[in-house]
């Protein structure tokens, strides 16, 4: 059974980045600023998180993949399925990042480490709870290492 879900923004990003491109994201500062529906005290506490969760709608992404292909359309890497990549034409276009709270400035956050483009919509704001984390070790494949090796890396 297939139903439509609505969600609202509680958010939009704002930054520099204005184009969706793989790599250099390690000098992004984003200000992440509530919209006008929402009141300033849902930002009440956050301060005293050092990490979030942004989720996030990828909306200026153009294409949907549901099967499998090689990741960023490099045959170097093996095909993988869409589940086991974190690209942004996926079926619903959502996105998730563990960002670091920079600062708090009235009814917005300023944050490190987010790949949302400017002007993307944000769904939700999490803090970041060790609780939440894995207690065991990490395992992903050898190719998504390479892969990442230049994704948080600064420009300059």
């Amino acid at each position: 059974m297939k139903s439509n879900i609505i969600v609202q923004p509680v958010a939009f990003v704002r930054n520099n980045r204005k184009s969706p491109t793989d790599d250099y994201w390690g000098d992004v500062l984003s200000r992440i600023e509530l919209t006008d529906d929402l009141p300033t005290e849902s930002l009440d506490g956050i301060d005293q998180f050092s990490h979030l969760e942004i989720v996030f709608f990828m909306d200026q992404s153009t294409n949907t993949i549901t099967g499998s292909e090689h990741p960023r359309e490099n045959p170097n890497w093996p095909k993988t399925g869409i589940f086991a990549q974190r690209k942004k034409d996926r079926p619903n276009h959502i996105g998730l990042t563990i960002v670091k709270l920079i600062g708090v400035e009235n009814r917005a956050i300023v944050v490190s480490g987010l790949d949302a483009i400017d002007n993307t919509p944000v769904l939700d704001i999490k803090p970041v709870f060790r609780e939440y984390l894995p207690d065991e070790e990490v395992k992903q494949p050898a190719w998504s290492h390479d892969l990442m090796k230049d994704y948080w890396k600064k420009k300059s």
